[in-house]
């Protein structure tokens, strides 16, 4: 399931890919005409899909259990960011992840339990494509992909990387690997249905939802401190919201 979103992107890198100089903040969309279908497309196969069972996921199941598995599924990306930190020149980030999954694995139960964070170890999530901006592998076009959403095309190629590195790729049992991973998209979902709050008033919803990834991506490659631009207040309350949503 993974695996066709990313030949699709490699078919795409092999059409032609301009940069954007670094310190740019206009978006590189020179495939807005393919992204809008795909964006519409995905739009709607979520809307009678996946959006109707996270809101039953969220109704139904209580928010302890969900926050539990949450944290399992975060728990299991917890070595590729170690991995990453590592690989970005910061060691100490990358020991406190390792640190993170040894307790949350152990003492909480495989993750289900944030023992990590209650113990004062802070999380640093790091992953493939923030690691190529560090070492100043431009972000390329802006990216619609098919299921998946938003990305760069730097980072929609690095995805496999973060996928092998992902502790549930290597469960030997098909069965629970899929089901574990269904969990997971559901999970992911529904904590993603706090931002339709930013699309609804929104005249154009595609424009609204690529500025937001791409300033938020931004924030993410730079640790928190991007080198803001004067009208980047408009983003402080989806900053806000994507803290308190975990993402």
């Amino acid at each position: 399931m993974m695996r066709v979103p990313a030949i699709l992107l490699v078919l795409f890198g092999t059409s032609g890919c301009a940069t954007v100089p670094p310190g740019d903040r206009v978006a590189h969309d020179p495939w807005e005409g393919l992204n809008r279908s795909m964006y519409a497309l995905n739009d709607a196969v979520d809307s009678v899909t996946l959006k109707p069972v996270a809101r039953g996921y969220k109704k139904v199941i209580p928010e302890p259990i969900r926050n539990s598995v949450g944290n399992f599924a975060r728990n299991l990306a917890t070595p590729r960011n170690s991995v990453n930190n590592f690989l970005q020149g910061k060691p100490s980030r990358g020991f406190s992840e390792l640190a993170r999954f040894l307790v949350n694995s152990t003492i909480g139960l495989g993750g289900i339990f944030d023992v990590g964070t209650a113990s004062g170890i802070e999380a640093h999530r790091e992953d493939f494509g923030q690691t190529a901006a560090v070492w100043g592998v431009p972000s390329g076009p802006y990216v619609m992909v098919p299921f998946l959403g938003p990305q760069t095309l730097r980072d929609a190629l690095l995805m496999p990387a973060d996928i092998e590195l992902d502790v549930l790729h290597h469960v030997d049992s098909s069965s629970v690997r899929d089901r574990l991973w269904v969990l997971r998209i559901i999970d992911l979902r529904h904590r993603a249905l706090s931002l339709e709050d930013l699309m609804k008033d929104s005249k154009d919803p595609y424009v609204t939802l690529r500025e937001s990834y791409l300033q938020n991506r931004e924030f993410e490659v730079y640790d928190g401190n991007p080198p803001f631009e004067e009208d980047d207040e408009f983003y402080d309350d989806l900053d806000e919201l994507l803290e308190e949503e975990d993402y």
